[in-house]
C-alpha cells in the first residue's frame, strides 16, 4: 500500500510504501493435463494455457505492448485475461539466462520445460483497487517458480522481474508495488528511474506495526484501471515540475512524522489536496475523506485513483480513536475496511502467515 508518493514517483519523487498484512498464495499441482490451468480463487474463473503454445505466449504479449507504446492499442488492451500476467512470469522465468551459462534457453531446452498441472492461487487483498494485487501475484508466482526451477534470485532481480512483468498491465510501472511486495515492511523508493529502494526500520510496537490508529478503507473499485490514470496524469501535468517537488515535500514530511512518532495528519491531507489537483480523486470519495477529517482523522486515496467513475479504491486513514472509526463506517456498512497493519517480510516461499487482520466487511 502506498502511504506517499502515488503519480509522483513517475516524475522523479520519492514514495513510501509498506507491505500489509494481506497476503496472496500461489501454488502448483502437477496434474494430466494438456497445458498449465489457472485457478485463481476469488480473483478470475481460470483459464488453459497449452504447454506448446507458452514459449510464444510472450512473445505475442510483448508484441501488444510494443503496440501499446506506438499508439496502437489502449494498455488494457495488452492483456487478454487476468490470469496472462501470472502465465507470462512463468514464460519469463523459463527464457532467462541459468547462472554461469553463455547459452539463453527457451521453452523445453535444460529439462526446463513446465510440466501440466494447475496453477492455483488465492488472496486477502481486494483486486483492482491499488493495493498492489497485481504484483503480489507477479512476485508470488516469480518465488514459486525460482524455487521449482532452483533459479533463485536476489531481491533487486526479482524486483526488477515483478516492475518488468507488471508493465503489461500499467503500461508505465513504476518500481514501489514491486519494491512493496518483495522488500515488505516499510520501504523508500527514491525516483522510478533508478528504481533505488531503502528499507526504513521501524520497532515492533510502532502503530503501523500494531495496526493503531492507521486503516484502509475500500471506497469502491475504480471503472478504470492504473495505466488509464498514469496516462491522463501525464497528459494534464506531466511537464509540472513544481507540482511533484510539492509531493516529494509531502512524502518527506511523512516520512519524517512516521519515524519520529509526530502527528502524521498535516502531510496525509496536503497530499489528499494534490491529488485532488491531478484529478484522480471522484467526488464521493473526496465526500467521505470530508467525513473522516470531520472526525478528527486525515485520509487520502493510495494508488492510482479513478479519473472517471464514483469510486476511487483504497482509501489511507490516520485516526487515532477508535470509537470515532467505528462509528464513522456504521455509516458506510458497504464499504470493507480493516486496521491497516505492516507485514515484516514480502515475498517468500512456504505457506503465508495466518494473522487476525481481516476486513471488516467482505472484499
Amino acid at each position: 500500500m502506498i502511504l506517499s508518493g502515488e503519480h509522483s514517483v513517475l516524475y522523479g519523487a520519492p514514495a513510501l510504501a509498506m507491505g500489509i498484512a494481506l497476503y496472496t498464495e500461489v501454488w502448483f499441482t502437477p496434474l494430466s493435463l494438456d497445458g498449465v490451468r489457472t485457478a485463481f480463487s476469488n480473483i478470475s474463473a481460470g483459464a488453459t494455457y497449452p504447454l506448446k503454445l507458452i514459449s510464444g505466449f510472450k512473445s505475442r504479449l510483448d508484441t501488444r505492448f510494443e503496440q501499446f507504446l506506438r499508439g496502437d492499442i489502449k494498455v488494457h488492451k495488452v492483456l487478454s485475461h487476468f490470469d496472462d500476467l501470472a502465465i507470462y512470469t512463468l514464460a519469463s522465468l523459463l527464457q532467462d539466462k541459468p547462472s554461469g551459462t553463455t547459452a539463453v534457453p527457451g521453452i523445453g531446452t535444460l529439462n526446463h520445460k513446465p510440466i501440466p498441472g494447475e496453477l492455483g492461487s488465492r488472496t486477502g487483498l481486494p483486486i483492482g483497487a491499488g493495493m498492489g494485487s497485481s504484483a503480489a501475484i507477479v512476485a508470488a508466482t516469480t518465488v514459486l517458480f525460482e524455487t521449482l526451477l532452483d533459479r533463485h534470485k536476489t531481491p533487486s532481480e526479482r524486483m526488477e522481474r515483478v516492475r518488468f512483468c507488471e508493465r503489461l498491465k500499467h503500461g508505465k510501472a513504476g518500481p514501489i508495488d514491486a519494491a512493496s511486495v518483495v522488500y515488505g515492511g516499510l520501504v523508500r523508493v527514491n525516483n522510478s528511474a533508478s528504481a533505488s529502494v531503502a528499507s526504513i526500520e521501524l520497532s515492533g510496537d510502532h502503530d503501523l506495526a500494531t495496526g493503531q490508529g492507521w486503516y484502509w478503507v475500500l471506497h469502491g473499485r475504480p471503472d478504470c484501471g492504473t495505466g488509464e490514470c498514469v496516462s491522463q496524469v501525464a497528459a494534464d501535468h506531466g511537464s509540472e515540475d513544481a507540482l511533484w517537488q510539492a509531493f516529494a515535500a509531502c512524502t518527506a514530511a511523512m516520512e519524517q512524522a512516521i519515524m519520529e512518532g509526530e502527528d502524521p495528519r498535516a502531510a496525509i491531507s496536503e497530499n489528499q489536496r494534490l491529488l485532488e489537483h491531478i484529478g484522480v480523486v471522484p467526488e464521493s470519495t473526496k465526500a467521505f475523506i470530508s467525513e473522516v477529517e470531520a472526525a478528527g482523522g486525515a485520509a487520502k486515496i493510495c494508488g492510482a485513483g479513478a479519473v472517471r467513475g464514483d469510486h476511487g479504491g483504497v482509501v489511507l486513514v490516520r485516526l487515532d480513536d477508535p470509537d470515532a472509526m467505528a462509528a464513522l463506517m456504521t455509516k458506510h456498512p458497504g464499504l470493507s475496511w480493516a486496521p491497516l497493519k505492516m507485514s515484516p517480510t514480502g515475498a517468500a516461499a512456504g505457506l503465508a502467515p495466518r494473522v487476525a487482520n481481516v476486513p471488516e466487511q467482505p472484499v
